[in-house]
Protein backbone atom coordinates (compact mmCIF):
# COMPACT_ATOMS: atom_id res chain seq x y z
CA UNK A 1 0.00 0.00 0.00
CA UNK A 2 3.12 2.62 0.83
CA UNK A 3 4.80 1.64 -1.92
CA UNK A 4 1.91 2.25 -4.15
CA UNK A 5 1.22 5.28 -2.92
CA UNK A 6 5.02 6.44 -2.81
CA UNK A 7 5.46 5.55 -6.57
CA UNK A 8 3.08 7.95 -7.54
CA UNK A 9 4.39 10.34 -5.76
CA UNK A 10 7.44 10.02 -6.93
CA UNK A 11 6.01 9.94 -10.55
CA UNK A 12 5.10 13.90 -9.80
CA UNK A 13 7.99 14.64 -7.91
CA UNK A 14 10.14 13.57 -10.60
CA UNK A 15 8.27 15.49 -13.16
CA UNK A 16 8.36 18.66 -11.17
CA UNK A 17 12.66 17.83 -11.16
CA UNK A 18 12.78 17.45 -15.01
CA UNK A 19 11.38 20.71 -15.18
CA UNK A 20 14.55 22.27 -12.69
CA UNK A 21 17.06 20.63 -14.39
CA UNK A 22 16.02 21.37 -17.61
CA UNK A 23 16.98 25.24 -16.79
CA UNK A 24 19.53 24.62 -15.00
CA UNK A 25 22.17 25.73 -17.76
CA UNK A 26 19.86 28.70 -18.75
CA UNK A 27 20.86 30.29 -14.91
CA UNK A 28 24.67 29.13 -15.13
CA UNK A 29 24.69 31.00 -18.72
CA UNK A 30 22.74 34.57 -17.30
CA UNK A 31 25.09 34.74 -14.21
CA UNK A 32 28.60 34.07 -15.77
CA UNK A 33 29.42 37.75 -16.75
CA UNK A 34 27.94 39.35 -13.70
CA UNK A 35 28.75 40.72 -10.16
CA UNK A 36 27.89 39.05 -6.74
CA UNK A 37 25.25 41.01 -6.01
CA UNK A 38 23.45 40.88 -9.66
CA UNK A 39 24.07 37.48 -9.57
CA UNK A 40 22.29 36.50 -6.15
CA UNK A 41 19.00 38.84 -8.08
CA UNK A 42 18.96 36.87 -11.02
CA UNK A 43 19.25 33.60 -9.33
CA UNK A 44 16.38 34.58 -6.99
CA UNK A 45 14.36 35.64 -9.58
CA UNK A 46 15.29 32.44 -11.54
CA UNK A 47 14.22 29.96 -8.45
CA UNK A 48 10.77 32.53 -8.17
CA UNK A 49 10.11 31.74 -11.95
CA UNK A 50 10.61 28.10 -11.31
CA UNK A 51 8.90 28.15 -7.93
CA UNK A 52 5.62 29.73 -10.08
CA UNK A 53 5.59 27.82 -13.19
CA UNK A 54 5.94 24.82 -11.12
CA UNK A 55 2.83 25.77 -8.80
CA UNK A 56 0.70 26.80 -12.36
CA UNK A 57 1.55 23.37 -13.45
CA UNK A 58 0.31 21.30 -10.23
CA UNK A 59 -2.88 23.70 -10.62
CA UNK A 60 -3.65 22.72 -14.24
CA UNK A 61 -2.35 19.07 -13.31
CA UNK A 62 -5.03 18.96 -10.86
CA UNK A 63 -7.71 20.73 -13.29
CA UNK A 64 -7.37 18.27 -15.46
CA UNK A 65 -7.66 15.47 -13.24
CA UNK A 66 -11.20 17.57 -12.52
CA UNK A 67 -12.26 17.32 -16.10
CA UNK A 68 -11.18 13.51 -16.56
CA UNK A 69 -12.59 11.94 -13.06
CA UNK A 70 -15.52 9.74 -14.30
CA UNK A 71 -15.92 8.41 -11.12
CA UNK A 72 -17.56 11.59 -9.40
CA UNK A 73 -20.02 12.19 -12.20
CA UNK A 74 -22.08 9.14 -11.62
CA UNK A 75 -22.33 10.42 -8.13
CA UNK A 76 -25.99 10.06 -6.98
CA UNK A 77 -27.28 12.17 -4.21
CA UNK A 78 -30.91 12.24 -2.21
CA UNK A 79 -31.63 15.20 -0.05
CA UNK A 80 -33.19 13.94 3.16
CA UNK A 81 -33.79 16.57 5.41
CA UNK A 82 -33.83 20.18 5.01
CA UNK A 83 -33.68 22.61 1.47
CA UNK A 84 -31.21 22.55 -0.75
CA UNK A 85 -28.62 25.11 0.36
CA UNK A 86 -29.70 28.72 -0.73
CA UNK A 87 -26.36 31.40 -0.99
CA UNK A 88 -23.12 30.65 0.20
CA UNK A 89 -22.26 30.56 3.54
CA UNK A 90 -18.87 30.68 5.08
CA UNK A 91 -18.39 27.78 6.54
CA UNK A 92 -19.48 24.14 5.80
CA UNK A 93 -19.02 21.50 8.54
CA UNK A 94 -18.87 17.88 6.92
CA UNK A 95 -20.00 14.94 8.82
CA UNK A 96 -19.83 11.67 7.17
CA UNK A 97 -22.19 8.52 9.25
CA UNK A 98 -22.64 4.98 8.40
CA UNK A 99 -24.67 2.11 10.11
CA UNK A 100 -22.85 0.88 13.01
CA UNK A 101 -23.32 -2.62 14.58
CA UNK A 102 -22.79 -1.34 18.34
CA UNK A 103 -25.02 2.05 17.97
CA UNK A 104 -23.50 4.93 16.53
CA UNK A 105 -22.42 8.77 18.00
CA UNK A 106 -24.06 10.87 15.72
CA UNK A 107 -26.55 12.29 17.33
CA UNK A 108 -24.45 13.27 19.96
CA UNK A 109 -22.00 14.82 17.39
CA UNK A 110 -24.64 17.16 16.38
CA UNK A 111 -26.06 17.95 19.57
CA UNK A 112 -22.25 18.93 20.54
CA UNK A 113 -22.16 21.04 16.99
CA UNK A 114 -24.85 23.13 17.82
CA UNK A 115 -24.27 23.35 21.66
CA UNK A 116 -21.04 24.96 20.69
CA UNK A 117 -22.22 27.01 18.40
CA UNK A 118 -23.84 30.71 19.00
CA UNK A 119 -26.76 32.00 17.05
CA UNK A 120 -24.02 34.29 15.39
CA UNK A 121 -22.19 31.52 14.80
CA UNK A 122 -25.31 29.69 12.85
CA UNK A 123 -25.81 32.59 10.75
CA UNK A 124 -22.31 31.30 8.76
CA UNK A 125 -22.32 27.35 8.73
CA UNK A 126 -23.84 25.12 7.50
CA UNK A 127 -24.00 21.02 8.68
CA UNK A 128 -24.00 18.74 6.22
CA UNK A 129 -24.09 15.36 7.36
CA UNK A 130 -23.61 12.35 4.53
CA UNK A 131 -25.45 9.13 4.90
CA UNK A 132 -23.57 6.43 2.83
CA UNK A 133 -25.18 2.95 3.97
CA UNK A 134 -27.73 1.23 1.69
CA UNK A 135 -29.95 -0.43 4.17
CA UNK A 136 -33.55 2.10 3.91
CA UNK A 137 -34.70 0.99 7.37
CA UNK A 138 -31.53 2.27 8.83
CA UNK A 139 -31.94 5.60 6.54
CA UNK A 140 -35.25 6.11 7.50
CA UNK A 141 -34.71 5.98 11.37
CA UNK A 142 -31.72 8.21 11.20
CA UNK A 143 -33.67 10.87 9.54
CA UNK A 144 -36.60 10.45 11.72
CA UNK A 145 -34.32 10.88 14.85
CA UNK A 146 -31.84 14.06 13.70
CA UNK A 147 -35.58 15.70 12.23
CA UNK A 148 -37.25 15.25 15.80
CA UNK A 149 -33.97 16.48 17.42
CA UNK A 150 -32.82 18.82 15.17
CA UNK A 151 -35.71 20.19 13.23
CA UNK A 152 -35.40 23.99 14.11
CA UNK A 153 -32.06 23.81 12.42
CA UNK A 154 -33.06 22.14 9.93
CA UNK A 155 -35.89 24.62 9.29
CA UNK A 156 -33.58 27.71 9.60
CA UNK A 157 -31.27 25.94 6.89
CA UNK A 158 -28.30 24.96 9.28
CA UNK A 159 -28.58 21.40 8.86
CA UNK A 160 -29.27 18.66 5.71
CA UNK A 161 -28.79 15.48 5.83
CA UNK A 162 -28.22 13.93 2.62
CA UNK A 163 -27.70 10.25 1.26
CA UNK A 164 -24.70 9.19 -1.33
CA UNK A 165 -23.53 6.57 -3.44
CA UNK A 166 -20.62 6.37 -5.87
CA UNK A 167 -22.13 3.85 -8.57
CA UNK A 168 -18.53 2.77 -9.65
CA UNK A 169 -16.34 0.06 -8.61
CA UNK A 170 -14.07 1.88 -5.69
CA UNK A 171 -17.78 1.63 -3.85
CA UNK A 172 -18.23 -2.26 -4.94
CA UNK A 173 -14.86 -3.63 -4.67
CA UNK A 174 -13.81 -6.13 -1.85
CA UNK A 175 -10.67 -6.89 -3.29
CA UNK A 176 -8.52 -5.36 -0.21
CA UNK A 177 -4.76 -5.57 0.22
CA UNK A 178 -4.61 -5.29 4.02
CA UNK A 179 -7.57 -5.81 7.44
CA UNK A 180 -8.13 -2.21 7.54
CA UNK A 181 -8.70 -2.19 3.61
CA UNK A 182 -12.46 -1.83 3.76
CA UNK A 183 -12.57 0.50 6.18
CA UNK A 184 -9.96 2.69 4.67
CA UNK A 185 -12.14 2.58 1.29
CA UNK A 186 -15.50 3.18 3.06
CA UNK A 187 -13.63 6.00 4.69
CA UNK A 188 -12.32 7.60 1.42
CA UNK A 189 -15.74 6.76 -0.23
CA UNK A 190 -17.62 9.02 2.55
CA UNK A 191 -14.73 12.46 2.38
CA UNK A 192 -14.48 11.96 -1.60
CA UNK A 193 -19.05 12.26 -2.00
CA UNK A 194 -18.89 14.39 1.46
CA UNK A 195 -16.00 17.13 0.10
CA UNK A 196 -17.53 16.39 -3.85
CA UNK A 197 -20.99 17.81 -3.05
CA UNK A 198 -19.72 20.48 -0.61
CA UNK A 199 -17.37 22.19 -2.93
CA UNK A 200 -19.90 25.00 -3.82
CA UNK A 201 -21.69 25.71 -0.57
CA UNK A 202 -19.17 28.00 1.36
CA UNK A 203 -15.40 29.50 1.15
CA UNK A 204 -14.23 26.99 4.15
CA UNK A 205 -14.97 23.33 4.95
CA UNK A 206 -14.91 21.84 7.69
CA UNK A 207 -14.23 17.43 7.78
CA UNK A 208 -15.46 15.92 11.05
CA UNK A 209 -15.84 12.14 11.87
CA UNK A 210 -19.38 10.92 13.58
CA UNK A 211 -18.01 10.72 16.72
CA UNK A 212 -16.43 13.80 17.69
CA UNK A 213 -16.87 16.55 20.70
CA UNK A 214 -16.52 20.10 19.55
CA UNK A 215 -15.18 23.04 22.07
CA UNK A 216 -17.32 25.87 22.57
CA UNK A 217 -17.49 28.81 19.75
CA UNK A 218 -15.05 26.33 17.61
CA UNK A 219 -16.69 28.36 14.81
CA UNK A 220 -15.29 31.51 15.80
CA UNK A 221 -11.82 30.24 16.54
CA UNK A 222 -11.93 28.81 12.72
CA UNK A 223 -12.97 32.23 11.42
CA UNK A 224 -9.85 34.46 13.34
CA UNK A 225 -7.92 31.47 12.50
CA UNK A 226 -9.07 31.84 8.70
CA UNK A 227 -8.43 35.29 9.11
CA UNK A 228 -5.42 35.59 10.12
CA UNK A 229 -4.18 33.71 7.48
CA UNK A 230 -5.96 35.10 4.82
CA UNK A 231 -2.47 36.56 3.18
CA UNK A 232 -0.30 33.28 3.61
CA UNK A 233 -0.40 30.48 1.49
CA UNK A 234 -2.18 27.34 3.22
CA UNK A 235 -3.69 24.06 1.80
CA UNK A 236 -4.67 22.41 5.41
CA UNK A 237 -5.45 23.98 8.78
CA UNK A 238 -5.15 21.33 11.50
CA UNK A 239 -7.53 22.45 14.91
CA UNK A 240 -7.36 19.06 16.66
CA UNK A 241 -4.75 15.72 17.24
CA UNK A 242 -6.98 13.45 15.51
CA UNK A 243 -6.37 11.83 12.03
CA UNK A 244 -8.65 13.52 9.86
CA UNK A 245 -11.40 15.09 11.94
CA UNK A 246 -10.40 18.98 12.80
CA UNK A 247 -9.39 19.93 9.81
CA UNK A 248 -10.28 22.95 7.56
CA UNK A 249 -9.72 23.41 3.87
CA UNK A 250 -10.52 25.69 1.39
CA UNK A 251 -13.60 24.84 -0.76
CA UNK A 252 -11.85 25.71 -4.04
CA UNK A 253 -9.44 22.91 -3.94
CA UNK A 254 -11.77 20.41 -2.64
CA UNK A 255 -12.12 19.53 -6.51
CA UNK A 256 -8.71 18.98 -6.88
CA UNK A 257 -8.74 16.88 -3.49
CA UNK A 258 -11.21 14.48 -4.46
CA UNK A 259 -10.04 13.94 -7.66
CA UNK A 260 -5.94 13.29 -6.21
CA UNK A 261 -7.92 10.84 -3.48
CA UNK A 262 -9.29 8.93 -6.54
CA UNK A 263 -6.13 8.52 -8.08
CA UNK A 264 -4.67 5.97 -5.88
CA UNK A 265 -5.85 2.92 -4.48
CA UNK A 266 -9.37 2.69 -2.52
CA UNK A 267 -7.75 0.75 0.59
CA UNK A 268 -4.92 3.62 1.36
CA UNK A 269 -6.07 5.87 4.27
CA UNK A 270 -7.17 9.11 3.55
CA UNK A 271 -5.37 10.86 5.92
CA UNK A 272 -2.24 9.47 4.69
CA UNK A 273 -2.86 10.85 1.52
CA UNK A 274 -3.80 14.27 2.93
CA UNK A 275 -0.18 15.51 3.83
CA UNK A 276 0.38 14.26 0.36
CA UNK A 277 -1.75 16.85 -0.86
CA UNK A 278 -0.67 19.37 0.87
CA UNK A 279 2.97 19.11 0.04
CA UNK A 280 1.83 18.55 -3.85
CA UNK A 281 0.06 22.54 -3.60
CA UNK A 282 3.23 23.67 -1.28
CA UNK A 283 2.61 23.53 2.06
CA UNK A 284 5.47 21.88 3.21
CA UNK A 285 4.71 21.07 6.94
CA UNK A 286 1.56 20.20 8.84
CA UNK A 287 0.09 23.55 9.90
CA UNK A 288 -1.32 22.43 13.81
CA UNK A 289 -2.71 24.62 16.81
CA UNK A 290 -1.55 23.48 19.66
CA UNK A 291 -4.94 23.53 21.98
CA UNK A 292 -7.16 21.19 19.91
CA UNK A 293 -10.74 22.24 19.96
CA UNK A 294 -12.32 18.83 19.02
CA UNK A 295 -11.59 15.87 20.60
CA UNK A 296 -12.46 12.11 20.14
CA UNK A 297 -15.71 11.16 21.65
CA UNK A 298 -15.80 7.25 21.70
CA UNK A 299 -14.79 4.33 19.92
CA UNK A 300 -16.82 2.03 18.02
CA UNK A 301 -15.20 -1.57 18.10
CA UNK A 302 -11.56 -2.56 18.87
CA UNK A 303 -11.16 -3.47 15.55
CA UNK A 304 -11.73 -0.04 13.90
CA UNK A 305 -9.50 1.41 16.32
CA UNK A 306 -6.59 -0.55 15.58
CA UNK A 307 -7.22 0.62 11.59
CA UNK A 308 -7.91 4.01 13.32
CA UNK A 309 -5.26 5.14 16.03
CA UNK A 310 -6.12 8.20 17.50
CA UNK A 311 -3.25 10.46 18.45
CA UNK A 312 -3.05 11.46 22.01
CA UNK A 313 -2.43 15.08 22.53
CA UNK A 314 1.09 15.12 24.02
CA UNK A 315 0.86 16.35 27.10
CA UNK A 316 4.44 18.50 26.81
CA UNK A 317 4.25 20.16 30.22
CA UNK A 318 4.87 23.57 30.75
CA UNK A 319 7.25 25.99 28.80
CA UNK A 320 11.24 25.38 29.18
CA UNK A 321 12.45 28.72 27.85
CA UNK A 322 15.91 27.98 27.44
CA UNK A 323 18.61 30.73 28.11
CA UNK A 324 18.68 33.69 25.22
CA UNK A 325 19.38 37.54 24.99
CA UNK A 326 16.31 39.32 23.56
CA UNK A 327 16.79 42.32 20.92
CA UNK A 328 13.79 45.12 20.01
CA UNK A 329 14.12 48.08 17.53
CA UNK A 330 10.71 49.25 19.15
CA UNK A 331 10.77 51.84 22.07
CA UNK A 332 9.30 50.75 25.32
CA UNK A 333 8.08 51.94 27.89
CA UNK A 334 8.72 52.66 31.70
CA UNK A 335 12.01 51.19 33.63
CA UNK A 336 11.60 47.80 31.80
CA UNK A 337 13.70 45.66 29.17
CA UNK A 338 12.91 43.24 26.43
CA UNK A 339 14.18 40.63 28.41
CA UNK A 340 10.83 40.99 30.48
CA UNK A 341 9.06 39.42 27.42
CA UNK A 342 11.07 36.21 27.79
CA UNK A 343 10.91 35.37 31.32
CA UNK A 344 8.47 33.51 32.51
CA UNK A 345 7.01 35.60 35.72
CA UNK A 346 4.26 37.88 36.10
CA UNK A 347 6.90 40.39 34.20
CA UNK A 348 5.63 42.12 30.35
CA UNK A 349 6.78 44.23 27.68
CA UNK A 350 4.52 47.38 26.92
CA UNK A 351 6.03 48.83 23.02
CA UNK A 352 4.92 52.33 22.04
CA UNK A 353 3.42 52.25 18.58
CA UNK A 354 4.74 49.76 16.80
CA UNK A 355 5.54 50.22 13.15
CA UNK A 356 5.40 47.74 10.26
CA UNK A 357 8.78 45.48 10.31
CA UNK A 358 9.57 46.05 13.85
CA UNK A 359 10.36 42.67 15.44
CA UNK A 360 11.32 41.64 18.64
CA UNK A 361 14.24 39.24 18.37
CA UNK A 362 15.05 36.31 20.99
CA UNK A 363 18.67 34.67 20.45
CA UNK A 364 19.21 31.47 21.82
CA UNK A 365 22.58 30.72 23.89
CA UNK A 366 22.94 27.44 21.86
CA UNK A 367 20.65 25.84 19.03
CA UNK A 368 17.47 24.02 20.05
CA UNK A 369 14.99 22.16 18.44
CA UNK A 370 11.76 23.79 19.38
CA UNK A 371 8.66 21.85 19.06
CA UNK A 372 6.12 24.26 20.43
CA UNK A 373 5.99 28.14 20.58
CA UNK A 374 3.65 30.56 22.06
CA UNK A 375 3.13 34.53 21.87
CA UNK A 376 0.66 36.14 24.15
CA UNK A 377 -0.30 39.91 23.55
CA UNK A 378 -2.59 42.01 25.33
CA UNK A 379 -4.95 42.66 28.51
CA UNK A 380 -6.39 39.06 29.22
CA UNK A 381 -9.54 40.18 30.10
CA UNK A 382 -10.41 43.14 28.44
CA UNK A 383 -8.68 42.22 24.49
CA UNK A 384 -6.89 45.89 24.51
CA UNK A 385 -3.71 46.05 23.64
CA UNK A 386 -2.86 43.32 21.81
CA UNK A 387 -0.76 42.87 18.71
CA UNK A 388 -3.30 43.07 15.85
CA UNK A 389 -0.94 41.82 13.27
CA UNK A 390 2.11 40.10 13.55
CA UNK A 391 3.97 36.88 13.14
CA UNK A 392 6.53 34.28 14.82
CA UNK A 393 9.31 33.29 12.60
CA UNK A 394 11.97 30.54 13.67
CA UNK A 395 15.46 31.50 12.57
CA UNK A 396 18.67 29.20 12.02
CA UNK A 397 22.15 30.03 11.04
CA UNK A 398 23.37 32.56 14.01
CA UNK A 399 24.81 35.65 12.51
CA UNK A 400 27.34 38.06 14.52
CA UNK A 401 27.53 41.98 15.12
CA UNK A 402 24.67 42.32 15.53
CA UNK A 403 23.35 39.15 16.42
CA UNK A 404 20.51 37.75 13.57
CA UNK A 405 19.85 34.82 12.07
CA UNK A 406 20.33 34.09 8.36
CA UNK A 407 17.08 32.31 7.15
CA UNK A 408 14.29 32.20 8.94
CA UNK A 409 10.94 29.53 8.52
CA UNK A 410 7.44 31.47 9.02
CA UNK A 411 5.64 29.69 12.09
CA UNK A 412 2.48 31.00 11.95
CA UNK A 413 1.01 35.09 11.91
CA UNK A 414 -0.80 35.76 15.62
CA UNK A 415 -4.68 34.83 15.44
CA UNK A 416 -6.03 38.03 18.27
CA UNK A 417 -3.04 38.82 19.79
CA UNK A 418 -2.13 35.42 20.36
CA UNK A 419 -0.41 32.43 18.73
CA UNK A 420 0.17 28.72 20.07
CA UNK A 421 1.50 25.97 17.56
CA UNK A 422 3.40 23.00 16.87
CA UNK A 423 6.37 23.57 15.12
CA UNK A 424 7.10 20.64 12.76
CA UNK A 425 10.12 20.76 9.78
CA UNK A 426 10.51 19.80 6.48
CA UNK A 427 12.91 16.77 5.46
CA UNK A 428 16.30 17.68 5.93
CA UNK A 429 15.79 21.14 6.98
CA UNK A 430 17.73 22.37 9.90
CA UNK A 431 15.93 21.46 12.81
CA UNK A 432 18.01 23.44 15.92
CA UNK A 433 17.00 26.89 15.83
CA UNK A 434 18.97 29.81 17.09
CA UNK A 435 16.17 32.51 16.60
CA UNK A 436 12.64 33.45 17.33
CA UNK A 437 10.93 36.75 15.96
CA UNK A 438 8.03 38.22 16.96
CA UNK A 439 7.58 40.50 13.72
CA UNK A 440 4.88 43.09 13.10
CA UNK A 441 3.55 43.53 9.86
CA UNK A 442 1.42 46.02 10.07
CA UNK A 443 1.50 49.76 11.84
CA UNK A 444 -0.53 50.25 15.05
CA UNK A 445 -0.95 53.44 16.25
CA UNK A 446 -1.38 52.32 20.13
CA UNK A 447 0.54 50.47 22.57
CA UNK A 448 1.02 46.87 22.63
CA UNK A 449 1.60 44.47 25.78
CA UNK A 450 3.76 41.45 25.29
CA UNK A 451 2.76 39.36 27.86
CA UNK A 452 5.02 36.37 27.16
CA UNK A 453 7.33 34.39 24.68
CA UNK A 454 6.72 30.62 25.16
CA UNK A 455 8.78 27.94 24.21
CA UNK A 456 9.31 23.95 24.20
CA UNK A 457 12.23 22.18 23.40
CA UNK A 458 12.67 18.70 22.38
CA UNK A 459 14.65 16.73 25.63
CA UNK A 460 17.68 15.29 24.74
CA UNK A 461 17.87 11.58 26.37
CA UNK A 462 20.41 10.83 28.28
CA UNK A 463 22.82 8.47 27.10
CA UNK A 464 22.97 5.20 29.59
Amino acid sequence: MQGCLWRCIGVLASLVMLGFFSRENKAARVVSNTSLNEKKKIIQQIAQEQISSEAKRHLKYFAKMQENSQVLQHANYTLLAGTSPQGKRQLTVGISSVQRTHGSYLLDTLKSVFQASSEQDLKYMLVLVLLTDTDPTWLNQTVANISGLFMPHIESGSLAVIHGLLGDSLAKSRNHTSPCGELFARQKTSSVLLMNFASNLSDYFLLLGDNVRCAPRFVSNIYWAVSAWKELPWVILDFSGMKISGKVFHTRDLPRLTSFLLLFPKDISTHLLLSEFSLLLSQNVPIRFSSSIFYHMGSYSEFEDTCFPEEQDKDLGEPDNPAATVFTDMLWLWNASPQYAYILNDDCLWVVNPLEGNYLLVVLDKPQKVIRVAVLTGSAHSKLNYLQQGQILLGYSLMDYPKHCAHYTLVGPVVRGQLDQMVFYEEDAVKEISCIKLLVTASHDFTIKILQIRVWTEVEEEET
